[in-house]
Order: structure tokens, then sequence, then C-alpha cells
């Protein structure tokens, strides 16, 4: 079948496609929404108590893995996927009575915190785990950018929202906010669910097997352990900025509320990102391959981390946090989720999730605690630790190359490609 527009989407794709791409717009919307308050949370509660945050949220998503792992091997996704959004929006009601109720939030912004930082993780893991379910690897990567922007869409809505309403609605109401788009997500979930399930002419059962499969795969894998690589150095070099961040934001807004800032960040990022995905992720897919794609943004990274040790301004980390998050949503994600269309549904769901929770925040954890060490056991300034930190991303680069020769390129796509249903 002929592509039908520029966006060489097929027309037996539209459907799967918009459902897909409006899921990620809202679920996107609802943790941008949310997202600076999180940040200002952090900056209220100081610097020196960010990695012991991380710790917070490391302890607590490594208590989740087993229930996930338990209840994916026993659940068919039908049941799980919904079940868990469910959850969510539960914890997010929760969250809107207690800031409503309790004048003081200190305690409560850190247990948001933890909550939201998990939260970010699981649901987006799942949703790209479903997307490599539903497409196949020629699909994916005509497709995988157009999807991704819709997420940078709503990545934009969120801190737009957010920098609007703040002022008038406070932070309690934004809760109800993001339970409005996490419900939409969900919605539209659950029709990709049902459509699958019409297209294969039955109801997939649960994936069964060990609860830890998914530790013992990337043991065993070596696809897997490159991801796993790929995936420390990228929480240890957003570690180092996002505690830089925290340090010249107290400086730059001492006795004020720096939400809005974070918000204009996010704003920035997300069209950073929904730009590149829109315009050029797929093209570069095509042209360049997995491999050479994935090491743009470490290679970049490694150039703003120089500039930030030359210039350590407020501004300048804005700009550079804006266009390498951008980046790394908008160039790296989609690159990397390719890989999972190649492989068994338990490495694409239990493998892929452990991955993404657990080895993630492990290495937001350590880097952590090792940029207290370096700040202030060592008295290291920002300058200083971003000149060390910048080989990093040349290590990154490097791992990040070798991930992406993992990738079988399709020689070509056939005339007409039927979804994948898993």
């Amino acid at each position: 079948m002929r592509e039908v527009n520029l966006l060489a989407i097929r027309r037996d794709e539209w459907l799967a496609v918009g459902l897909s791409t409006a899921y990620f717009f809202c679920l996107l919307c609802a943790y941008f929404t949310l997202r600076p308050i999180r940040e200002s949370m952090a900056v209220a509660s100081g610097a020196v108590t960010v990695p012991v945050l991380f710790t917070g949220t490391f302890i607590v998503m490594a208590l989740m893995v087993p229930v996930f792992g338990y209840l994916f091997s026993r659940f068919p996704k039908r049941v799980f996927l919904p079940a868990s959004y469910g959850f969510f929006i539960l914890n997010l009601l929760a969250f809107y009575w207690a800031f409503r109720s309790f004048s003081d939030t200190l305690w409560l912004g850190r247990a948001f915190f933890i909550w939201i930082s998990v939260f970010n993780m699981f649901v987006v893991s799942v949703f790209w785990s479903f997307m490599t379910d539903l497409f196949k690897p020629g699909q994916a990567r005509r497709l995988f950018g157009l999807i991704a922007a819709g997420g940078s869409a709503g990545a934009v809505a969120g801190p737009a929202l957010t920098a609007a309403l703040a002022p008038a609605l406070g932070i309690a109401k934004l809760f109800l906010v993001a339970i409005g788009f996490l419900s939409l997500a969900l919605l539209c979930q659950v029709l990709l669910l049902r459509r699958q399930e019409a297209e294969t002419g039955g109801r997939a059962p649960a994936i069964g097997g060990s609860v830890w499969a998914g530790a013992e795969l990337v043991w065993k894998t070596p696809m897997l352990r490159l991801m796993v690589g790929v995936l420390v150095m990228l929480p240890v070099l957003n570690t180092v900025l996002y505690n830089q961040q925290i340090a010249l934001v107290e400086r730059a807004y001492a006795g004020e509320d720096p939400t809005r800032f974070f918000a204009l960040i996010d704003l920035g990022a997300n069209v950073t990102a929904f730009t590149l995905e829109l315009l050029l992720t797929s093209r570069l897919l095509r042209w360049l391959g997995v491999a050479k794609t994935i090491i743009i943004m470490p290679l970049l990274t490694s150039v703003g981390l120089v500039l930030l040790a030359i210039w350590p301004q407020v501004a300048v980390l804005g700009v550079f946090q804006a266009l390498r998050r951008g980046g790394e949503y908008g160039l790296m994600k989609p690159a990397r989720e390719l890989l999972y269309t190649q492989v068994e549904p338990e490495v694409r769901y239990k493998a892929k999730n452990f991955i993404d929770t657990f080895i993630y925040r492990g290495g937001d954890l350590t880097s952590g605690w090792l940029y207290l060490g370096l700040s202030q056991g060592l008295g290291l300034g920002i300058a200083a630790i971003a000149w060390l930190a910048a080989p990093l991303g040349g290590l990154w680069a490097w791992l990040a190359y070798r991930l992406g020769l993992n990738f079988k390129e399709p020689e070509h796509e056939p005339e007409h490609e039927p979804e994948n249903h898993g």
C-alpha cells in the first residue's frame, strides 16, 4: 500500500497511531503538569537533601520491581495495565486531599518527590513496552518519532498549563488537572488493548515466568547489559546537572518561588523534543541508522558540560537543560526503544521495566551521593564538577554506539506491513 501522506502513516495504521499519540500526549501532559511542583519541593528541601530523596526513590523502586514481576506474570496485560493506571489515579486523589488539608508541606513535598519519580519511570516504561508490542520494527522506525512527538506535545502543554494556572489555582488543584489527563491516557490504552484483541482474534494470556525474570534476562543477554550501561550513564549525568540546577537556582532565586522558571525549562525541552520528533527523528533513523543516531546526544552533552564549566550561570544551565533533555526525549529515547521491537515479550515487559526503573534509579542513587561527596566532602564547585563529568559523555557515546549496532536494520519494508500484536 502506498504511503498516503507526508507523515508516512499508511491507511491501516491511522487509528493505532492516532490512539498511541493521544495516549502519550495525555500521559506526559499529566506528568509535566506536576513536575514543576517536584522541582520546587526539591529546592525547598535544599540541595543537600537531594541524595536522600533519590535514596528514598530507589528503595521504593526496589520494592516495586518484584511486585511488578509478580503481577505481570500472573495477569494478562489487558488487566494489569489499566489497573496500574487506576492505582496511580487514586494516588493523585490522595495527594490532592493532602495538599489541601495540610499547611506544612515540607515532608509532604518530599513524599511527593519520591512518588512522582517512581510514577514517571513506571508509566513511561510501560507505555513504550506496549508500543513495541503493537508495532513491528519497520513500522516502529517510521512511526516512533511521530508517536514520541505526541508525548512531547503533551509535555509542552503540561508545564504551559502549570505556568498559566499555578498562580490562580494553587498547587492542590493542579493534581485534578493531572488526574483528568491520566484518565484520558487510560481510555486510549483500553481502546488500543481492545483493538489488539480484535485484530488477533483472541485474548493474550499472562506472560508467566519468574518474578525475577527481568533481572535474570539482563544478566544473560549481552544487548541488555549494554542497555544497562547506557541507562546508568544517563542518570549519572542527569544527576550532576540536576544538583547543579538546584544549587544555581537556590542562589539565583533566594526567597522567590522558582516554579515558573522550572516550567519554562520543561517547556523549552519539550518544544525541542517535539520539533525533532516531528521533523527529524524518523529520517535520521532511516538515513544514519540506530547506532549513529543514538550517539548524537551523548556527544552534545559533553560539549554542554564544557560550556557550563566555563560559564556556571543559571541562564546557561537553563538553556543547556532544555536542549539536552529535548534531545534525549526527541532522538535518543525513540532510538533505544526500537531495540525492544525485536525481542520476546518477557524481555519487552519484564527486563525493560527492570532496566528502566530499578537500574535507572540505582544510577540516580549512586550519582547523587557521589555528587554530594564531591561538592560537600571535597568542596568542588559547579565548574570543577562539570569538567570532571564532561569526559563521561564520550564513554556514554561509545556504549550507546555498541548498543545501537544490535538493531537489525530491515533491508526493506514490505508494501503492506500489518501491525504486530505480540
